[in-house]
């Protein structure tokens, strides 16, 4: 048996692979409610052979979504549709789990297609909130700093988010603290110059992280996995790095967190970031042999052998595929088939899971 297709059991929760599908960003939905897009997009891959199926960022509140067409989870109302999609997922095999986030100081503005930019007075915008009035855009508004009373609100609404998502059938919940959103913003001293509780120090930066935890992790059973992406660097002088990353993770570890999903960046506009095959991999070998708990790789990952290398020489327990997957749907079958085992293939489905024969010159 390849590692890439041994079983991998978190608390109560057995994935069929160690192959899972990324968060990505659809921006296609409408007040934050899930549509037939996100039901193909998602349970494609899930027909696809993924052992677990991530939804894009969830906003937990209004303002906390990237722009207006993000997903959103911070109304009872869009659980019926979550529940529909997350009911397909898991009748193909896969396990369905829901990314949680706040876009912080980089919300409000346009999907990427009508140009990404932060919207202007006409177009919608809102007020964006960050620990520190400290801005990511050159051409928006700053970003108001949160109130201790808010931050509370914040951790309330994660919790909310949560439930909703239990309610709607996700067996694996994941925070984003990543790329340069609001949690991140509090872990970097580049955005975070608060002087009270939650800024300055390791311990202060890093509270809202160990408080939101340790209350949605009392909000979930006990066999619910509980996953934290994290950017394991800024890629900047001064900013957050993989020492702190792994001492977070630790700390993580021992309030109940079961994977740190160890990606990177996106917090500072002159980072300088040394892209390449696997570039990320290093810290989530690092911090699970360092913290002492499991981890999942992502970041141009796109090779059969090369994810079975990864798991193969532990430097993770999971590999999590972005763009790949928007190019194959069916990259765990194909990777099955490289790395010469039976791959999760549908019974729809049996008629071509058979080796590809080449055809005749």
């Amino acid at each position: 048996m390849a590692y890439l297709f041994e079983p991998l059991t978190l608390r109560g929760v057995t994935l069929r692979n160690r192959i899972a599908v990324s968060p990505m960003c659809e921006y296609s939905s409408r007040d934050g409610f899930a549509n037939d897009w996100h039901l193909v997009h998602l349970g494609s891959r899930a027909v696809g052979g993924a052992g677990l199926v991530l939804t894009e960022a969830a906003a937990v509140t209004p303002e906390g979504r990237i722009s207006p067409d993000d997903l959103g989870i911070w109304s009872d109302e869009h659980v019926a549709k979550l529940r529909e999609i997350v009911a397909f997922i898991h009748a193909q095999g896969a396990v369905a789990g829901v990314q949680l986030a706040h876009a912080g100081r980089k919300a409000s503005t346009a999907a990427p297609w009508k140009g990404g930019k932060p919207l202007g007075p006409d177009e919608g915008r809102w007020t964006t909130l960050a620990p520190s009035a400290v801005g990511f855009f050159d051409d928006a508004p700053p970003p108001r700093a949160m109130t201790v009373h808010e931050i509370g609100d914040l951790k309330a609404d994660f919790v909310a988010a949560a439930r909703r998502a239990l309610a709607a059938g996700f067996r694996v919940i994941e925070l984003h603290a990543a790329h340069g959103y609001l949690l991140h913003e509090f872990f970097s001293p580049l955005s975070n110059k608060r002087d009270d509780r939650y800024g300055g120090s390791f311990e202060n930066r890093t509270r809202i992280a160990r408080e939101l935890v340790a209350d949605v992790r009392a909000a979930l059973p006990a066999d619910v996995p509980l996953f934290v992406r994290i950017s394991a660097s800024d890629w900047t002088p001064g900013g957050w790095d993989i020492d702190e990353s792994v001492r977070l993770s630790r700390d993580l570890r021992e309030l109940g967190v079961d994977l740190i999903d160890a990606s990177s960046g996106g917090l500072a506009p002159e980072q300088q970031i040394a892209v390449g095959p696997g570039y990320q991999v290093p810290f989530a070998a690092r911090i699970r042999a360092e913290a002492g708990i499991a981890t999942g790789a992502v970041g141009m990952i796109t090779q059969p052998e090369q994810a079975e290398t990864i798991l193969r020489d532990g430097a993770a327990d999971l590999v999590l595929l972005a763009r790949e997957m928007l190019r194959d749907p069916y990259w765990p079958l194909h990777a099955a088939q490289a790395l010469g085992v039976d791959g999760p293939w549908p019974v729809q489905y049996l008629r071509a899971a058979a080796p590809r024969v080449p055809a005749r010159a």
